[in-house]
């Protein structure tokens, strides 16, 4: 029972999205339990604490440590769905913070920080994230960050990654630049 439920949520999710679910098919089909288990921990991330920007950028940053791809796109089309600029999008993938806006680009610089363990940006950044959005802003971004790597993690473990794709925009191709640029 649990296997064809979780089943028709994986169908609506890759109809949702155009999004190949293989991956998580397979897992589904090992261990109903962890699939249901996983989707508890990958949906952890609360969206409303932060800008919409910022926890993007965060995620995006995130997904693109780890691929540059169908992941990729998904966390895009799912910013996309939420409202956030097409060209803010393709700030984010081409790693140019002034083409951000301030709350992309702090949620941005403070992912691309923490995922290279840079302290000292990280701490300051840390620190203007709680000015502006108080701790539960920090808990978006943060928690965004960390359940963005789950899916290409768990993708290419089960292996099922392949090679990076032209991610579309707003009905555009873009290549995203790797790792999402630099800081």
């Amino acid at each position: 029972m649990l296997k064809t439920l979780l089943g028709r949520q994986l169908d609506r999710f890759e109809r949702t999205w155009s999004y190949d679910a293989s991956y998580l098919r397979r897992l589904l089909a090992a261990n109903p339990v962890s699939v249901l288990k996983f989707g508890l921990v990958s949906g952890m991330a609360p969206r409303d604490g932060a800008p919409l920007g910022a926890v993007a950028a965060a995620e995006i940053a995130a997904t693109l440590s780890e691929d540059c791809g169908p992941c990729v796109q998904i966390v895009v089309d799912k910013a996309l769905a939420a409202g956030l600029a097409p060209e803010v999008l393709r700030a984010i993938l081409d790693g140019n913070p002034e083409g951000m806006g301030r709350e992309a680009a702090i949620g941005w610089r403070f992912a691309r920080a923490s995922l290279d363990r840079d302290l000292a940006t990280t701490d300051p950044l840390r620190e203007e994230i709680v000015g502006l959005w108080g701790e539960r802003g920090l808990a978006a971004i943060a928690l965004a960050l960390t359940a963005a790597r789950l899916y290409p993690t768990l993708k290419y473990a089960l292996g099922y990654g392949r090679t990076c794709t032209r991610v579309v925009v707003g009905g555009e191709p873009f290549a995203p630049t790797p790792r999402g640029g630099i800081l």
